[in-house]
């Protein structure tokens, strides 16, 4: 059965809902499934589609286009060559054998390295090119590092429509079209922007503002519901991206023998005491799409671990190494914990963040069992997130 939605005359999602996907470069969970949005566009002179679908989903996208009979493509726009988007592109090629690929020359050479298309059969265009389908137009924007370096957009000026890739996505399968529940799509899209466009967040500022010159009606990106209230997504975006933090600590902790929980328990509560807002993940069972989301505003991570074998836990390097990946805007960074006999704890963590401009406070580390001088420490340490979080006025 077809599943096709009209956006705009002439402009049609004909993609794929992937309910049940669950893991995404086996790597990132995927509580709510996604989507794979894929665009027609059939202006009397010319069609055009804009990005494929995800190749467990082809039978989908061409399911729709059959429905709709598309008996031609003279175009298959292709925003970005991760295969999500893209790894359709070759049996569209074979199925629509007059269509030309249209992509940027470094999406193109992603394309043809992957397998998915000869390099004859694909038209490299130049940002702010423009394609002509009759009454409507394809003008594309070269927007590098969002979050490859192949990725572009595309701007349909008449209709006043932005297809934006994976930038103001989500990962979020609905039956809704547009975002109509705010809320559920803000978490979503937060997620998503922590996971996937946060490690490029200068660069993400830069192609805001460009995006913002232009008259948009309706945002259209590859994953998610569309935005048929721009504002709602870009504001977001404008927030995730400055340069603001909140008066939060995020603390990633796993413990082995119960001295780095009890440790972890004392802190936090002294934390909120100090009306300072606390998101704690127990590394062992944690969701690691959640605590990417949670890194996206605090002011202050404190990574919390025992040793092992003289060092970090795995699963606190891990968190360490996740964080230096995402370059999340924070300020300050400890570290809490136990151990046995010794070890370079806090020195393997430090130094598994070197992407972070982050200030190292006091860590407190204890021998054995936390005592009563050791929930003094964590009491100083509480004192001092505070003080440091006035000094930035974030209270």
């Amino acid at each position: 059965m077809s599943l096709i939605r009209d956006i705009k005359p002439g402009i049609r999602w004909v993609g794929a809902i992937d309910w049940d996907r669950r893991l995404f470069d086996s790597l990132i969970p995927l509580p709510h499934g996604t989507s794979y949005n894929s665009y027609l566009i059939q202006d009397g002179e010319k069609t055009a589609l804009i990005d494929s679908v995800d190749p467990t989903k082809l039978d989908v996208l061409v399911g729709n286009l059959k429905a709709l009979g598309v008996e031609n493509l003279d175009y298959i726009v292709s925003q970005h060559a991760e295969q999500d988007h893209s790894g359709s592109i070759k049996m569209l090629a074979e199925l629509y054998p007059d269509a030309v690929v249209v992509a940027s020359g470094k999406c193109k050479e992603l394309l043809v390295a992957f397998g998915l298309i000869s390099e004859d059969r694909v038209m490299e265009v130049k940002d702010g090119q423009r394609i002509s389908l009759g009454s409507k137009t394809l003008e594309f924007l070269l927007a590098p590092w969002i979050h490859w370096p192949d990725t572009m957009l595309t701007y349909m000026p008449e209709d006043k429509v932005l297809f934006t890739c994976d930038f103001l996505g989500s990962h979020l399968a609905t039956s809704e079209l547009y975002a109509i529940d705010e809320a559920a799509v803000y978490e979503s899209a937060k997620r998503y922007y922590a996971e996937i466009m946060m490690p490029f967040r200068q660069i993400v500022k830069k192609h805001l503002a460009r995006i913002m010159d232009l008259e948009i009606e309706i945002i259209a990106p590859s994953h998610g519901p569309l935005h048929n209230r721009p504002a709602f997504i870009l504001n977001a975006y404008l927030d995730w991206s400055s340069d603001d933090v909140k008066n939060q600590v995020v603390i990633p902790f796993v413990s082995m023998h119960g001295a780095t929980k009890a440790m972890v328990e004392y802190f936090v509560d002294g934390l909120i005491a100090r009306k300072i807002a606390v998101k704690q993940f127990d590394l062992t069972c944690s969701d690691i799409g959640e605590i990417a989301e949670a890194l996206v505003d605090a002011a202050t991570v404190v990574i919390g671990s025992p040793t092992v074998l003289a060092g970090a836990h795995p699963h606190a390097i891990y968190a360490a190494v996740l964080a230096n990946a995402l370059r999340p805007k924070t300020r300050f960074v400890s570290v809490i914990g136990s151990y046995g006999w010794g070890g370079k704890m806090v020195e393997q963590i430090a130094g598994a963040i070197p992407n972070l401009k982050v200030e190292l406070l006091s860590p407190v580390v204890v021998k054995g069992y936390p005592k009563e001088a050791d929930f003094r420490a964590l009491d100083r340490l509480a004192d001092e997130i505070q003080a440091r979080h006035r000094q930035v006025k974030l209270d």
